[in-house]
């Protein structure tokens, strides 16, 4: 992908965006009770909603961030060829890890809540709208950002602030910092954004339903 996508003005109108809407989140959940996972939700949509507009309306429009609209349905396809691959790669790795009696399903066990229809809420937050608002913000803004500076820096810095945002629930953050690098590779090698929204959308469903 070509460097310097991203301008700083960009980058900073998207973080103060987020910014607003993530302390709005605090008070809007317990003002119309909702649960945490419904106003994570809302937050993501409304956040992948701005950024978007920022990017059209003061960015370099969405082809910038890997959104161009020839790219959207081959970029799905073509992340569902890495997400093949990606999880054979860990299948591989998990039965390594098994044979050394390391019990691979703790390292990427998602704690989940009790009920069904929590439960139904939360696959599609973590597993559809959190991917799309996250691969737009770190691999779009972020490493499109940082990518003026070569595909290591920017890799590095887009997955060390993507593992940090993440809660990690006292583990070594093994599924952040492999998407993190999976993701980013993918966007710089396709250039189309929708490929890391697949794999990243796909790999959050299979963590989850692992988890159970």
């Amino acid at each position: 992908m070509e460097a310097k996508q991203i301008k700083i003005e960009t980058l900073l109108i998207c973080l103060a965006a987020i910014s607003c809407i993530e302390g709005a989140r605090w008070f809007a959940g317990p003002m119309f009770q909702w649960d945490s996972m419904t106003a994570l939700g809302v937050a993501r949509l409304f956040e992948t909603i701005l950024i978007l507009l920022v990017v059209m309306l003061w960015g370099n429009g969405l082809p910038s961030i890997g959104l161009a609209s020839s790219q959207a349905f081959p970029g799905v396809k073509k992340g569902l060829i890495w997400s093949a691959g990606f999880g054979i790669l860990a299948f591989s790795a998990f039965l390594v890890l098994f044979l050394f009696g390391i019990d691979p399903i703790a390292l990427i066990r998602t704690p989940l809540p009790a009920k069904q229809s929590d439960i139904l809420l939360f696959f599609a937050v973590g597993g559809i709208v959190a991917p799309i608002a996250e691969e737009v913000f770190f691999r779009g803004i972020l490493y499109g950002f940082f990518r003026r500076w070569g595909v290591v820096v920017g890799l590095v810095l887009s997955t060390f602030i993507f593992v940090l945002i993440h809660p990690i629930h006292h583990r070594v953050p093994v599924t952040q910092v492999i998407g993190g690098i999976v993701f980013a590779l993918a966007y710089e090698v396709e250039d189309s954004l929708t490929v890391p929204i697949t794999i990243h959308a796909l790999g959050n469903m299979a963590i989850f339903t692992l988890s159970l």
